[in-house]
């Protein structure tokens, strides 16, 4: 147990210590140094700055999401439920606990929860173009 402990800890401290590293938008790339003044230049680095603020939010927000997991694993590891299945009780596989050590379910029970998850539809596939839209 004690070396689960240490690994959680140190796969929290690395998520923390990356979150941290992130920082914010580095506001020198804001003036770029660009010597290109075109409009068209102006456009094109707003736009790759805005994907990249973009990306760093959702990688963000993913650590901080990991970070929270891997704390709440830490607390049931203390609590002694550490490596059991949240759904049915049964032992979690050493494997997927060392893949991800941060799980709450099994292999089989995560298959039938993202089984029972509502497919989303890609953009614009649930918009008929023949009905009148409401207003």
């Amino acid at each position: 147990m004690d070396d689960i402990k240490k690994r959680l800890e140190r796969e929290l401290n690395h998520t923390v210590q990356r979150i941290r590293h992130m920082g914010g938008v580095n506001m020198e790339e804001l003036g770029g140094g660009r010597a290109d003044n075109s409009p068209l230049a102006d456009e094109v680095d707003v736009i790759r700055l805005n994907e990249d603020r973009e990306m760093n939010f959702a990688t963000r927000s993913l650590l901080v999401e990991r970070a929270n997991k891997l704390a709440e694993a830490l607390e049931r590891l203390r609590g002694g439920e550490y490596g059991v299945c949240e759904e049915c009780g049964e032992a979690i596989a050493p494997a997927r606990l060392r893949a991800m050590p941060e799980v709450t379910t099994c292999v089989r029970c995560q298959d039938r929860l993202e089984r029972m998850l509502p497919r989303l539809e890609p953009v614009g596939a649930a918009v008929d173009v023949d009905e009148p839209e409401d207003d």
